[in-house]
């Protein structure tokens, strides 16, 4: 794993990825800060946070377009398949080293709360907070991008689908707001998800039984949980969508609240789609 991150620090810092990255990055939060911050005298970090987090829509892609999808298009990819490292072990050294990037950049910002404590006394609490979440929340935007990646060999492909996906993470909270919270919006939602489920697993698995176990589990359940308390599909659609929201954890950070359960959840989001992209690799080894 660490040649892995080693190959791919290199990789970063002998073109120019790592720089645009790096640059780009700084060059926006610095006009940021220089206008919530510095242009109004304001010791309130809380501003820039709030901003900065929309500049991964732009970076996030130049971070991770090139992960995999250089790999498959240099065909370097089954050397690196075919290699003693198991692809988890690949898939985790190439995480870590644009995490690692990343770190580097978030180090630098370090610099803005210490000009802002001249300037007046600043929320240590609510700083930290914000870092940890910021982290995490960039963290989980680095994996959807490297998920991404693994799916294309074209890395203007893979950095346009990243985007859009981010853009549309960053959007789910104002979608929930017009999403049917209704009863029966909630159980139809609730079938459509168990069909989905017995699909995937249909295509994954090409076992028609075990799909049409999946599909028939999922009605089971769905109709017991309406028998039993139907007012649970009020707004069902909204609370699973929102389950998607990686801004939505991020505000307890942003508030110097160290909760366990955002935590968790980023955590959790990361291993899923670190997960996804061992198996879609997998799926290539053996295509």
């Amino acid at each position: 794993m660490l040649a892995v991150i080693k190959k791919e620090l290199q990789a970063y810092f002998s073109s120019l990825t790592g720089y645009i990255f790096l640059g780009l990055f700084l060059f926006l939060s610095g006009i940021f800060f220089t206008l919530t911050n510095l242009r109004a005298a304001s010791p309130d970090y809380n501003g820039v946070f709030s901003n900065i987090t929309f500049i991964f829509l732009l970076v996030v892609p130049i971070l991770t377009m090139r992960l995999m999808a250089e790999e498959a298009r240099n065909k370097t990819d089954q050397l690196l398949l075919t290699s003693p490292l198991t692809l988890t072990s690949i898939v985790v050294g190439k995480y870590l080293a644009a995490i690692s990037v990343f770190l580097i950049t978030l180090a630098i910002t370090f610099l803005y709360p210490i000009i802002l404590s001249t300037m007046g006394e600043i929320s240590v609490a609510e700083i930290i907070g914000g870092y940890i979440g910021f982290f995490l929340l960039g963290s989980s935007m680095i994996v959807i991008g490297l998920f991404i990646s693994s799916l294309t060999e074209n890395q203007v492909i893979s950095a346009v689908v990243t985007f859009s996906a981010l853009l549309f993470l960053w959007i789910l909270d104002w979608i929930i707001q017009g999403l049917p919270s209704d009863q029966s919006s909630g159980v139809i939602f609730a079938v459509i998800l168990s069909l989905a489920a017995a699909a995937l697993v249909y295509f994954t698995t090409r076992n028609l039984y075990v799909g049409a176990g999946i599909l028939l589990a999922g009605l089971i359940i769905t109709g017991v949980v309406y028998f039993v308390d139907a007012s649970l599909y009020a707004g069902f659609v909204g609370r699973f969508v929102e389950w998607f929201s990686l801004l939505a954890r991020y505000q307890d950070f942003s508030m110097g609240i160290l909760a366990l359960s955002p935590v968790v959840y980023y955590i959790t989001f990361i291993c899923a789609f670190l997960f996804l992209t061992v198996r879609m690799l997998e799926k290539k080894r053996w295509s």
